[in-house]
């Protein structure tokens, strides 16, 4: 007789696909609060994965990936798109939103309404209601890519918080503190977790550790992380 699927805890966290096939288990999600204003919500998504991946789909078929350069001229590893009325970009020129895609002259693909009503629920229970994201930044994570220490600081408004979800290979989540020199903790993200931050935790430094080889039976080789934003 089979186990009783383990709780998710900090220390084994939600990795599994449920809800994406028939018959598999979708594991409970419970808020774990990381800090102040940073909730960890592991396995949120899973119940929504094959609306999440659907939609996910039409959006790049519109806006493919891409990689786009920093302002000092290097290529970015992580491959990203954008859906909602504006859209984030990085050139020559700087950071910075934009209301058309640079790559195809048109606008962004318009926010998925699965995409709202998650992220959405999410600032919600995480203490942050009435967030209403107008962007989502769709990141691709192939092995060997990473994202550097950061804070987000090109939205109009900074009491709204970020909210992330990862779809694919897990990965290393470093979020540290209001400077760069700041302690870094390391939390392992799995497909279908949710992360929310703001308030005292919205301008913190925070980045993904290089990808590791792996194979996800939804995404294949690769991490997808949908990062929503109230920009403007």
């Amino acid at each position: 007789m089979a186990g009783a699927a383990p709780t998710p805890t900090p220390e084994n966290p939600a990795n599994g696909w449920g809800g994406l096939f028939p018959g598999s288990p979708v594991i409970p999600h419970g808020p774990w609060s990381v800090r102040e204003g940073a909730i960890l919500f592991m396995g949120m998504a899973l119940g929504r994965g094959d609306e999440l991946m659907g939609a996910l789909g039409q959006i790049l078929a519109l806006a493919p990936f891409r990689h786009m350069e920093t302002p000092g001229g290097r290529r970015m590893s992580v491959a990203m798109s954008n859906c909602g009325t504006t859209g984030w970009i990085s050139d020559r020129r700087g950071y910075r939103y934009t209301d058309r895609d640079p790559m195809t002259g048109h606008p962004w693909p318009p926010l998925p309404a699965i995409f709202r009503e998650l992220a959405e629920a999410a600032a919600d229970q995480a203490g942050f209601p009435g967030f209403h994201p107008d962007v989502c930044l769709v990141n691709g994570y192939r092995p060997g890519s990473g994202l550097s220490l950061h804070q987000d600081r090109d939205e109009r408004d900074g009491s709204a918080p970020i909210v992330s979800v990862s779809l694919g290979l897990p990965a290393t989540f470093l979020f540290g503190g209001i400077k760069r020199r700041d302690p870094v903790e390391h939390f392992r993200l799995h497909h279908g977790d949710v992360f929310v931050w703001g308030g005292a935790s919205r301008y913190v430094f925070h980045g993904i550790a290089r990808l590791a080889p792996g194979h996800h039976p939804v995404t294949g080789a690769q991490r997808i992380n949908l990062t929503f934003r109230q920009a403007l």
